[in-house]
């Protein structure tokens, strides 16, 4: 029965041998025997194997346009040089990563080594802090569950360890294949070592052959100076221990900062609302204030309004990170009495007697709302 190679790809028979190239190499992924392990999947890949190898070659497809797959067996008369299973195609022996060499670019036919060095799993850990802490800095001690190198067999995972007599200390295992395109050999990891090439004589009962064990860890860490809310610390090297050989994690440690009584704070800044009374901001006063990098005396001017911002250069956080210091703000905040007793209620209507509306905003006001 004459088998239909156009069909097989999926190509017309006035396709170019750019879509005949195409149409194999997308077959040729989808049913390569090491991705696809449906049942089918080797008979198909040997079926579009068989196909390309006839309509990739002109002089062939031109015979078989002819005499249909018949001409390759004899029966019709036909060219019949390739006896023995297309062995006359040049396919004999060829390793079927060269395949993929020429039309993908390698990387199907042979599986990487499934144990190889791995960096160990990183941790997140949230730590609280005060306001002071994050401002001057402090010391934080604490705990975190890990995957820790057994101290039993150093990590291996077993004791008294030999060559692989499956692969031979290979860590592969290559295996032939012989299908109607000739003999294909595909290498894989080897199931016995895992692609290591050594096997142990024991596996370790302390942590069940896997290298690592359970682990509760303090650590201690030096907080910085102006580490701020969300703000992230990494700790190299600290977390699970890395698989065959590879890095530990790092710890991860996000800091959460607590909110200030008196003080604002935006980034190295802080903002301080100073309260006055009516007569402080009329008549001016000096005020002590504390700030985050000490007592400051402050002069506070006569007529000072409700709202005055102003900045103190220097005294605010010392990021040790960005090795420089944030400024502090004083936001004066004037507040009016809302209980009076008798003397102080005459006091004012006296004051008020004395024409306080002749500043230029009255002025203005009274302008336009007569």
């Amino acid at each position: 029965m004459s088998k239909d190679y156009y069909k097989t790809l999926g190509v017309d028979k006035n396709a170019s041998d750019e879509e005949i190239k195409r149409a194999f190499r997308k077959l040729a992924k989808q049913y390569h025997p090491d991705i696809n392990k449906e049942e089918g999947a080797q008979e198909k890949f040997k079926e579009i194997g068989e196909a390309y190898a006839v309509l990739s070659d002109p002089e062939k497809r031109r015979q078989y346009d002819q005499f249909g797959s018949a001409a390759f067996d004899g029966s019709q008369g036909g060219f019949s040089g390739f006896g023995g299973g297309f062995s006359g195609f040049g396919f004999d022996d060829i390793d079927l990563g060269d395949i993929f060499e020429q039309f993908m670019g390698g990387g199907f036919s042979r599986k990487r080594n499934s144990k190889r060095q791995t960096k160990g799993e990183d941790a997140l850990v949230h730590i609280d802090l005060d306001f002071d802490e994050a401002v001057y800095g402090c010391e934080k001690e604490f705990s975190i569950n890990i995957k820790d190198k057994c101290s039993e067999c150093n990590g291996l995972g077993g004791h008294n360890s030999k060559t692989c007599p499956t692969c031979n200390g290979r860590g592969r295992i290559i295996q032939e294949q012989r299908t109607i395109l000739g003999v294909f050999q595909t290498e894989t990891t080897c199931s016995k070592c895992g692609g290591t090439g050594t096997i142990f004589e024991t596996s370790c009962k302390s942590c069940n052959g896997k290298g690592v064990v359970n682990k509760k860890k303090t650590l201690k860490v030096r907080v910085p100076r102006g580490v701020d809310d969300k703000d992230q610390l990494r700790m190299s090297g600290k977390a699970s221990a890395g698989l065959n050989g590879g890095p530990n994690g790092d710890v991860y440690i996000e800091f959460s900062v607590s909110n200030h009584p008196l003080y604002q704070r935006d980034k190295s800044d802080i903002y301080i609302k100073v309260p006055l009374t009516i007569t402080e901001a009329i008549m001016g006063c000096k005020k002590t204030i504390n700030t985050i990098q000490g007592k400051v005396k402050v002069e506070i001017p006569a007529g000072t309004q409700n709202g005055d911002k102003v900045k103190l250069r220097g005294k605010g956080i010392d990021d040790e990170k960005l090795n420089k210091k944030g400024d502090t703000y004083l936001i004066y905040n004037v507040i009016i009495p809302t209980k009076l007793d008798r003397i102080q209620k005459k006091l004012i209507k006296e004051l008020d007697d004395t024409s306080l509306d002749n500043e230029e905003a009255f002025r203005k006001f009274d302008k336009y709302n007569d």
